[in-house]
């Protein structure tokens, strides 16, 4: 197995690449030097007290030991890609074109590994001397996103079945006996009611794709080495197929959906919500701006 991150002993994967003559120092680099600085500095001045991690904390961090690579996936920022892009690093051959793999193969749970499979001291090993990253997206357009797809597309009948009913007989006056049992109409004010009411997570954890990122991916206890943003995602997608060596034939998918959640799109669903919940659903998803420095939406009326 070739393993590219591993380094002298003690050193991190960033140490060892800042060492090489391989890569000079550059204007990505420093970029992602800055939004590790301040990752480390909001967990640092927020987080009282580190916790040990659990193998349910690792389930996802897809792993590819041929790179030396751990991804931690969250829903709505390009995982799918990613993870077609892992299944051709992982896949010894078996693919060659990220974009050949159907999406529902690239969600399908065998076809990677991920660090909660492991042994403890294979975990350990592997968040010691293996590149580390993640990508984020603004909170909310990340949040309106997973609104349209799992509760907007008339295909996603398991989420209105799971979700939408218990979210219409909750938070709807008066509901249709047809919209109580299909649960496929959830308006997005609705669904803003039921994030913020209080036995949602007290019955179970939020579904991972409006899930917070700090909750899914642990980012004040995982050291990730790079952080991706959405925003830029091709720009660090490739940065990180190029640290860890990947074969220049690899290349991240670029997006060509029109459909995509955009910021004045994000607008107009929070147009009908009302500055006191606008605010709830802000405090809720804080510390995700905090960490990857997404400023307060220029939309919301809470200032």
């Amino acid at each position: 197995m070739r393993t590219t991150w591993q380094g002298k002993a003690g050193r991190s994967p960033l140490q060892a690449l800042y060492e090489s003559d391989q890569f000079e120092q550059s204007s990505l680099q420093a970029v992602h030097q800055q939004r590790r600085e301040l990752l480390s500095n909001v967990c640092n001045r927020y987080t009282r007290k580190r916790r040990l991690l659990r193998p349910d904390d690792l389930r996802h961090l897809v792993v590819d030991d041929m790179h030396g690579l751990l991804y931690c996936y969250v829903p709505k920022v390009a995982c799918t890609n990613w993870k077609r892009v892992m299944m051709v690093l992982t896949g010894q051959g078996k693919y060659r074109d990220p974009l050949e793999i159907p999406a529902n193969e690239a969600h399908v749970s065998s076809n990677l590994r991920t660090l909660s499979e492991y042994s403890i001291p294979e975990i350990n090993h592997r968040l010691r001397s293996y590149l580390k990253f993640i990508f984020v997206r603004e909170p909310f357009e990340r949040l309106v996103s997973a609104y349209r797809n799992k509760f907007t597309r008339s295909y996603n009948t398991a989420f209105h079945k799971r979700y939408g009913t218990k979210i219409i007989r909750r938070h709807r006056q008066e509901p249709s006996d047809k919209a109580l049992e299909r649960g496929d109409d959830v308006r997005f004010e609705e669904f803003v009611y039921y994030l913020l009411d209080p036995r949602t997570q007290r019955e179970e954890p939020f579904n991972e794709h409006w899930e917070r990122v700090h909750s899914l991916c642990h980012p004040c206890i995982v050291h990730y080495d790079v952080v991706g943003k959405y925003e830029t995602l091709v720009e660090d997608a490739n940065y990180i197929l190029q640290l860890v060596g990947a074969d220049t034939t690899v290349k991240f998918p670029s997006s060509s959906k029109t459909t995509r959640t955009t910021d004045d799109m994000t607008a107009q669903f929070f147009q009908d919500i009302s500055p006191f919940y606008q605010r709830r659903l802000f405090n809720l998803y804080k510390m995700d701006y905090l960490l990857f420095n997404y400023s307060i939406p220029s939309y919301l009326r809470i200032r």
